[in-house]
């Protein structure tokens, strides 16, 4: 695979030389043929992947990843199955084996059943992409991040548009950045730019460099396929309006792709989320360490930061210290987090019975027949 090394390298490859972590090495070695690429393309047929910056291939995915016409049990999971991003073992045009992931971004799926969706793989960097016009929305962006922490990967916070909101208030820009002052003090960078001007996005440059992989996410309109094409220096992902009453735009991004930046790092497009749920996984006090350490002063360690005397929380609020947004969006997500995480507890609770009944079974019917 020696030889491969550049091609790999240049789309994202961890390894300048021989691959040190051991569950890698176990499945490179399990599988002498195959050869090592990553995928750039996810869609409902299979996925397309590649060994380094020319054009990707179809592949097909294993029989247990395909999704049958109905429900079948014993199906791989999503987020066990292969992402935009990950790197896959292919051997005849098919995917043989899934290497381990450094970072994964996900959220709770749509829908009444707990399930999570996978958006990104192996990402070293999330651009959450905001616009500085009616899009823009603290409260938003922190659910963004409360999905990035603890996935591994760094976040970045870019707010689009600031030539066009600075046309119509000169002081947008700083009320944006004091809007994300608790952000901020989290440890998220927070860059303002217009995404259409390449001199602007210098300013990203720390985050772009050779081997690094950023995705992009953000709602419709945010300026995400914008963002792209600039960085890109060609107009290849199509853009489009957006509505004057919310600057909300449609889906012009229909699908997860894995793009080859000029600099050296790759970047992957995806489509607007209307819907963040969390996974149950997130760490809500990690990303409002701002608001855990006020109530780590209060007088009563039980307290409600309702009525009770000596409420750090409270003084902070009066003050005016605390933004209450924050705060109210702090509690909205701690107890959507709490909800999510009993769904999940549920699901993985579920699924030991259903295997030990599973083996109670084998063991009856080896019992009857007197298989050994």
């Amino acid at each position: 695979m020696t030889e491969d090394l550049a091609g790999l390298r240049a789309i994202g490859w961890p390894y300048p030389g021989p691959v040190t972590d051991p569950q890698w090495a176990a499945l490179l070695a399990a599988h002498p043929l195959a050869r090592p690429a990553r995928v750039t393309e996810q869609h409902r047929s299979g996925y397309v992947v590649a060994e380094g910056v020319e054009a990707g291939v179809a592949v097909e995915s294993p029989p247990d990843w395909q999704r049958p016409p109905g429900y079948r049990k014993g199906m791989v999971p999503a987020e066990q199955r292969a992402a935009v991003g990950d790197w896959v073992l292919v051997e005849a045009g098919k995917i043989v084996a899934l290497l381990p992931r450094h970072s994964a971004i996900k959220r709770g799926a749509a829908g009444e059943h707990y399930k999570q969706q996978l958006i990104a793989a192996n990402i070293d960097t999330v651009f959450v992409v905001c616009g500085l016009d009616a899009d823009f929305n603290p409260r938003r962006i922190e659910r963004y991040l409360l999905l990035v922490q603890g996935s591994g990967a760094g976040a970045v916070v870019v707010l689009t548009k600031a030539d066009q909101a600075a046309a119509g208030n000169p002081d947008a820009i700083a009320e944006a950045l004091a809007a994300l002052a608790g952000t901020a003090a989290q440890g998220a960078a927070v860059v303002a730019l217009n995404a259409r001007d390449r001199d602007d996005l210098g300013a990203l440059a720390p985050w772009l460099q050779p081997g690094r992989s950023i995705v992009l996410v953000g709602s419709s309109g945010a300026g995400k396929s914008t963002l792209t094409n600039t960085l890109l220096g060609v107009e290849r992902m199509k853009t489009g309006a957006v509505r004057d009453s919310d600057a909300r735009g449609r889906h012009t991004t229909t699908h997860r792709a894995l793009i080859p930046l000029p600099s050296g790092a790759c970047l992957i497009d995806t489509p607007g989320m209307r819907e963040l749920k969390p996974t149950g996984e997130e760490d809500v006090a990690e990303n409002f360490s701002d608001i855990e350490a006020l109530a780590e002063q209060c007088r009563f360690r039980d307290c409600k930061h309702e009525r009770e005397p000596g409420c750090a929380v409270r003084a902070a609020l009066e003050a005016g210290t605390l933004d209450g947004e924050r705060y109210a969006n702090f509690l909205k997500l701690r107890d959507e987090v709490a909800g999510a995480a009993g769904k999940l507890a549920n699901r993985m609770a579920q699924k030991s019975d259903e295997k030990v009944q599973g083996k109670a079974l084998h063991k009856r019917l080896d019992e009857k027949y007197g298989r050994h």
